[in-house]
């Protein structure tokens, strides 16, 4: 083992186990603070929120996250077993012996990935049911039955394969065949897999999994057309998905690119929200598209995108990349498929470390979007809507702050909605 293999393993288990570590201490934190205000509804929500929902809440948040203890464990253990004890190595290793070695270079590296994403699900399979149909189902939020999951599983495995495989393919063949420069190919073919799975995904894929059924309230679209016009906003359509035969929980957003852009209402959002409630999220959302947050978030994906394929275009060609790893590289054959799947299983371990960056970036964007929504309908109108949308979904009105700044994409609850009683009470005459 040469010395940059040595220090690579170093730094891998140094960084696997304080990510562990650091994943459990927050879990912990968040477990302990929400079970501390477990008994009482912060003053803020006194009024309107019951002690009853908010310890479903706090209960549904503690479940979840001992549940997400577990997990992270089990997939800081499987991530070692895959690399330092000889996983990839061995699966690797089978399939250079295997019969299809016989059919040129694509198909065994192909065959890589395929059997490391097939063991991966299965040994994610118990964790997916037990979440279902365990804690979803104790808190009155599953509504999918087996049948139905079953099917969901089969299509997503089919829609990865049809869609995924291709990709892949063409990235392992643009490493082998494109010269050195192979890296900034494969990123300009990945950017454009990426725009054209956003073209499609509303009239392809989405329909694939939910009934799709254009808004038939006539009042209720004559308001949210009134509000986009006003906004500037065009779309091709709106519609209501069938959310309510998976779950209880309840969501409206945009889909597409450009021109095929859609508005998507869950059914269970217009079950919940009066009309001048879903006016009030959909400004929301209308927000993010005045600021420019989408069109922000996919131009940063697509340049963290590139300087990852740049890395991984220069650590493909050091063995110690592999052999610090765990992995021995193939001496006679090609070793793009093995690059792939160790730089993926890397990458996670090293980005969890500024996430919060991203997350308190997300929040911004939010109260960004918060503000907008006030500025074009009433804001009470979005405070109420947010507030029944955090007791539907039992989302803890007192999360742990740490606990935030990693994890949460969208500011709690008490940050979110004081901010606009704020802005109401500057604007009042």
């Amino acid at each position: 083992m040469s010395d940059y293999s040595f220090l690579l393993t170093l730094l891998f288990s140094a960084v696997l186990v304080a990510g562990l570590l650091a994943r459990l201490y927050l879990a912990s934190r968040q477990i302990r603070h929400v079970a501390q205000h477990r008994n009482a509804v912060p003053a803020a929500f006194a009024a309107t929120v019951s002690l009853q929902a908010h310890q479903k809440a706090a209960d549904y948040t503690i479940t979840k996250a001992r549940f997400g203890m577990l997990e992270t464990a089990f997939a800081a253990v499987l991530l070692l077993g895959w690399t330092l004890m000889g996983g990839i190595d061995a699966l690797n290793q089978a399939l250079i012996h295997s019969s299809l070695a016989a059919y040129g270079k694509l198909l065994p590296q192909l065959a890589l990935l395929a059997a490391f994403g097939l063991i991966s699900g299965l040994l994610d399979l118990p964790f997916t049911l037990y979440s279902t149909f365990r804690i979803e189902e104790r808190f009155g939020f599953n509504k999918m039955t087996l049948y139905l999951w079953l099917t969901d599983l089969v299509k997503s495995v089919l829609v990865g394969i049809v869609i995924g495989l291709p990709i892949v393919a063409l990235i392992l063949w643009l490493m082998g065949s494109a010269g050195r420069l192979w890296w900034l190919w494969a990123w300009s073919a990945w950017i454009g897999f990426n725009l054209l799975v956003l073209v499609l995904f509303p009239t392809v894929i989405a329909p694939l999994f939910n009934k799709f059924k254009p808004l038939e309230n006539e009042a209720l679209k004559a308001r949210v057309t009134a509000l986009m016009q006003r906004c500037g906003f065009a779309a091709k359509g709106l519609f209501v998905m069938d959310g309510s035969k998976r779950s209880a929980h309840a969501n409206a957003y945009f889909t597409g690119f450009g021109a095929a852009k859609r508005v998507v209402f869950y059914d269970t959002l217009l079950e919940q929200l009066s009309p001048s409630e879903v006016d009030a999220v959909l400004a929301h959302e209308l927000g993010h598209f005045k600021h420019k947050h989408v069109l922000k978030r996919i131009a940063a994906m697509f340049a963290m995108s590139l300087a990852g394929f740049a890395l991984l275009g220069w650590l493909s060609t050091q063995a110690w990349f592999y052999t610090g790893l765990g992995v021995k590289p193939n001496l006679s054959g090609t070793n793009d498929a093995l690059a792939l799947l160790l730089f993926l299983l890397v990458v996670p371990l090293l980005s969890f470390f500024i996430s919060p960056l991203f997350a308190q970036l997300s929040r911004k964007h939010e109260f960004e979007a918060d503000a907008y929504a006030v500025a074009q309908t009433d804001g009470k109108d979005l405070q109420s809507a947010l507030l029944k949308l955090y007791q539907d979904n039992a989302s803890t009105l007192t999360p742990d702050p740490v606990f935030v700044t990693f994890y949460y994409s969208h500011p709690p609850a008490s940050e979110r909605l004081s901010r606009m009683t704020r802005s109401l009470e500057s604007a009042a005459p």
